[in-house]
């Protein structure tokens, strides 16, 4: 079992290959990690997340009181929407939100990533819905991702970015990989295709798939065939 300086060098290392990926720029995208389920570990506000290190994290309760902080690092307003998600799932243990590029130009078209044309995004994440825009630092946006955590590991969020939750901060990590490399490779066969929508897989193959999650010991949530666009 990892001891929590483990887990916070865990999210360090998460932090910069966000930034490596060019998921985050400046002091964008945040991360927290579930220790119990009244304290958590979160990244500070203001900062890049190439500059995230151990001692910088922050300590808080479920109801963002800050337990224990560096010098004047606080978290980011954004907390709210990750608190709530640790309510209303509490199978998820780590939560990581960004702007991948191209996952985040979906969600600024408004265009859902709903097409199970690919074999893995099939399996692992399903569809990806666009959650309802919401005003930064406001209730707002926890709201709007509320009513999609039931059956949804990965959310677009409207004009904003990306959310990813897994059991532990790597599958979370892992989820959001997964829905750029979808985004992408979704992009690049509708480009090929002039603007047309890629074929899907068939459906009784589909069903064929979701069961194969078992198999895989897929953990999390997932939509089945649901259709947002």
């Amino acid at each position: 079992m990892m001891n929590e300086q483990m887990i916070r060098e865990q999210i360090c290392d998460v932090c910069n290959k966000m930034w490596q990926l060019g998921w985050v720029a400046a002091n964008d995208g945040n991360v927290s990690v579930k220790l119990d389920d009244n304290t958590f570990l979160c990244t500070p506000t203001g900062i890049s997340k190439s500059f995230i290190t151990p001692e910088k994290l922050i300590k808080i309760d479920k109801d963002a009181n800050i337990l224990e902080a560096e010098g004047d690092f606080r978290p980011s307003s954004e907390i709210k929407m990750h608190l709530r998600v640790y309510k209303e799932r509490e199978d998820v243990g780590a939560v990581v939100h960004g702007h991948p590029p191209v996952s985040t130009g979906f969600a600024l078209a408004q265009i859902p990533l709903d097409s199970y044309s690919l074999i893995e995004n099939a399996i692992v994440i399903g569809s990806v819905p666009i959650t309802p825009f919401g005003k930064p630092s406001t209730n707002e946006v926890p709201d709007s991702i509320a009513p999609y955590l039931p059956e949804h590991d990965v959310l677009l969020l409207a004009n904003h970015g990306a959310l990813a939750v897994g059991s532990d901060i790597i599958t979370a990590f892992y989820r959001m990989e997964s829905l750029e490399l979808v985004a992408k490779t979704t992009f690049y066969a509708r480009m090929l295709l002039g603007g047309k929508q890629e074929e899907e897989i068939p459906r009784d193959e589909l069903e064929t798939l979701f069961d194969m999650r078992k198999n895989y010991q897929v953990t999390g949530k997932h939509p089945g065939y649901k259709k947002y666009s």
